[in-house]
């Protein structure tokens, strides 16, 4: 299944896509795409109703994050062997932790803002990954039950903020608008092998970044097992899992920065596109 979560900003409603691509409204059956429906019980209630049963939304409305009510947002750094090199820094022996603020998320196509005084705002298309079920101390070969499915996520950062101004990577993951997500939540049974999706990003036409899933140093299974011997993963939790090369601070000769009006286009295999325009902040 494709779940959506469309309207104006801070009053989505849940939306399935049909096979067919049409947009379906789910509020006579859920509340949100969020909590209990992320579980499997959850997941197998809506999979039984029938699409062409369900209402047609009308017209052309914003789609916001695929998922409501966020609790924690987890991004592993440096997880392709081949951005990590672009960077110039070491390939981790364990999955580099930082959090996004969840003020950060917004929709796949909402407007990104670069916040004052940033001169080293980049892009980075991730694969994400929505907890269904609660995981604590799972093994790898358990942990993609717990999953609920998939999503893009853009893991926009100022690289000033995250590597000039003292402190933790979060201050340049964490601006206004620096979280789309999105469009759909793929659900796990659709998605099959997350470790074999290609992905790409272009700005303003050209492809800067493409990678595949499977050259990630450490897997889905693996992240999620190691991050829930750290803390209980629950429901609605999203883990974006790194990205692969092609970003703006590893260009060469020099570190190429988004601008006012430039355009990225993301993509990954079954999960949809995001479209975002740059603006400044006032």
């Amino acid at each position: 299944m494709k779940l959506v979560r469309y309207g104006d900003t801070g009053t989505e409603k849940p939306g399935l896509m049909d096979a067919d691509g049409t947009l379906r409204d789910l509020s006579a059956h859920v509340a949100d795409i969020a909590g209990d429906t992320l579980s499997d019980a959850g997941l197998d209630a809506l999979r039984a109703l029938d699409p062409a049963s369900l209402p047609v939304v009308q017209g052309n409305p914003r789609i916001g994050p695929c998922v409501g009510n966020i609790g924690k947002f987890l991004c592993i750094g440096l997880n392709y062997s081949d951005h990590a090199a672009e960077t110039g820094l070491a390939i981790p022996k364990h999955p580099i932790l930082f959090f996004k603020a969840n003020s950060a998320v917004v929709g796949p196509n909402d407007p990104v803002v670069k916040p004052r005084g940033s001169t080293q705002t980049d892009w980075e298309v991730e694969l994400g990954v929505v907890i269904g079920t609660a995981a604590k101390y799972v093994s790898e070969e358990d942990a993609l039950d717990h999953v609920a499915g998939y999503c893009i996520v853009n893991d926009v950062s100022e690289r000033h903020f995250q590597t000039q101004l003292t402190g933790q990577w979060t201050k340049g993951k964490s601006c206004d608008t620096f979280g789309p997500t999105g469009p759909w939540l793929v659900t796990r049974d659709e998605v099959g092998d997350p470790q074999s999706l290609n992905m790409a990003l272009d700005v303003n036409g050209k492809r800067m970044q493409t990678g595949k899933t499977n050259t990630m140093i450490f897997t889905v299974a693996q992240i999620i097992s190691h991050l829930s011997q750290l803390m209980t993963l629950h429901p609605g939790d999203v883990i974006s899992t790194g990205t692969p090369p092609g970003v703006g601070m590893g260009k060469k000769p020099h570190p190429v920065y988004l601008n006012t009006g430039d355009k990225m286009e993301l993509w990954i295999d079954g999960l949809g596109q995001q479209t975002q325009i740059v603006f400044e902040d006032e």
